[in-house]
């Protein structure tokens, strides 16, 4: 490595503050949707795209500037997902309405770029045998980051008020913008390419149809023609878009990859536990601050819905740090199947048992054990699958139809929990019912994709791949292995 570069300690550092930022502003918002339901005047299911809006954002933006930083140089992209949190940021925290802090979320999820991002400058600038350590402890900072950001919303809305759940983080991501600048060196290695627009438009039209449909369906009505028109084009823009990745010489996600049946069962879980996941991190915090005198709910403050689900970060994180162990003794396949269905537990709990806080202090830790089990297990299914040449693209669509799914799942549950209100304007308790027991649903179905998953063993034979020694897992669900991309 070139002596003038910076110290690869001091790259580290740098990326650590933005993805910490984007982590950060991932979950800060999740526990304050009321608040800003309240505060811009609007519905509980039109404050919902406050977090659909970020993860679609990110589910759009992620391989689209993941390529561009490979064709034209990491650093550069890197600094302007930063430029864009600041600035998606700084909107939010002025927004005067409902629709502008959508827009400023949207703007914010372009940040998403920085991840793959990351992790091709650690490839590029770290010694060979620091590079799974970094991204391993990269990826485990996007969880923990996530988890601390729904425990510091409420002291920071209390000290101050939810306007600096923006002006804080886009302070620490314009410190990361400027440090990025002077000391993260730009990377020598360039991909030629180019972007295939044509899916990414694609990509973008069938998910908003989908999700506009599924939001405005409890106002239009489910038989409405607004509502079975966009669900029809959802429809026939997805085939579209799956055609138009096929031909593209240089696709955002990979069809032929897709077809691998290791390949596309993990996915098909991501996409459904992605949709459980984040329809609980968005809705249960809703349904714990709902005064009790509504028959449900416990009044709690923004704080304390936060710290019940405080647990669920810890057990997440706690089980990542044993699943290699974990995958060795029981398989991967058996741990993806186990977390599903100790998921759906959860969901079941907080769909029937929540008349006691804690018992929602329970779900959310069960939640987190079989989150925490599927994505590290997940991760390394799909790395067997497919050769050592492919394991970071692979891994990342992994992470990014699980954020899809999220964007589903959230917009699936506003209309589900915003279908029927008591006469006091709150959702009826039997819109959360349903809704967490949709949910506990979905992930019995992921239970059973995960049946379908081929097991590790005869993946790597089928790809013509010897048998890793070591795979580094961490809590976000990324696996590195030594070979880059």
């Amino acid at each position: 490595m070139d002596s003038r570069r910076a110290h690869y300690r001091v790259t580290f550092a740098v990326l650590s503050v933005g993805v910490a930022a984007f982590a950060l502003l991932q979950s800060l918002v999740v526990p304050v949707l009321t608040t800003l339901q309240h505060q811009l005047h609007t519905s509980q299911g039109t404050a919902t795209w406050v977090l659909t809006a970020y993860l679609l954002s990110a589910s759009i933006m992620t391989p689209i500037l993941g390529r561009v930083g490979d064709m034209i140089g990491k650093e550069r992209v890197f600094v302007a997902t930063l430029i864009a949190l600041a600035a998606g940021s700084l909107l939010a925290a002025l927004a005067p309405s409902i629709a502008v802090m959508i827009v400023a979320r949207v703007i914010q999820g372009a940040g998403g770029g920085m991840i793959p991002v990351a992790f091709g400058i650690i490839r590029d600038e770290f010694p060979a045998e620091k590079v799974t350590g970094a991204v391993g402890a990269l990826a485990s900072l996007l969880a923990v980051g996530a988890g601390l950001g729904i425990v510091l919303a409420g002291p920071i809305v209390d000290l101050l008020d939810y306007h600096w759940l923006f002006w804080l983080p886009m302070i620490l991501t314009v410190i990361a913008a400027v440090s990025a600048v002077l000391f993260v060196p730009e990377s020598p290695v360039r991909t030629a390419g180019r972007i295939s627009w044509l899916p990414a438009v694609l990509l973008s039209a069938w998910l908003v149809a989908l999700l506009v449909a599924l939001s405005e369906a409890p106002d239009w009505g489910w038989g409405s023609g607004r509502v079975i028109g966009l669900l029809a084009g959802a429809v026939v823009l997805a085939a579209g878009w799956m055609v138009a990745e096929l031909r593209a010489a240089t696709p955002l996600i990979d069809m032929k990859m897709m077809q691998r049946p290791g390949v596309w069962t993990n996915n098909l879980v991501a996409l459904l536990i992605g949709m459980g996941m984040y329809a609980t991190f968005a809705f249960l915090p809703e349904f714990v601050q709902t005064p009790s005198a509504a028959g449900y709910g416990f009044g709690a403050s923004i704080t304390r819905s936060g710290l019940m689900l405080l647990p669920s970060a810890f057990t997440m994180f706690a089980v990542g740090m044993f699943a290699g162990r974990l995958t060795r003794w029981a398989g991967g396949k058996v741990l993806v199947v186990t977390g599903c269905l100790t998921g759906a537990v959860a969901m079941a709990i907080l769909a029937f048992a929540h008349g006691h806080e804690g018992e929602i202090y329970l779900s959310s830790a069960i939640m987190g054990v079989g989150f925490g089990l599927a994505f590290s297990a997940m991760s390394a299914l799909v790395v067997a699958a497919v050769p050592a040449s492919q394991t970071g693209v692979a891994s990342g669509m992994n992470a990014n139809i699980r954020t899809i799914g999220g964007s589903i799942g959230a917009a699936a549950m506003a209309s589900i929990v915003t279908s029927r209100f008591e006469p006091s304007g709150l959702p009826k308790e039997s819109g959360y019912t349903i809704g967490f027991a949709v949910m506990a649903a979905a992930l019995v179905l992921a239970a059973l994709a995960g049946l379908l998953i081929p097991s590790a063993r005869g993946l790597r034979r089928t790809a013509g791949e010897p048998e890793p020694a070591e795979l580094a897992m961490v809590p976000g669900g990324t696996i590195v292995g030594d070979k880059s991309e």
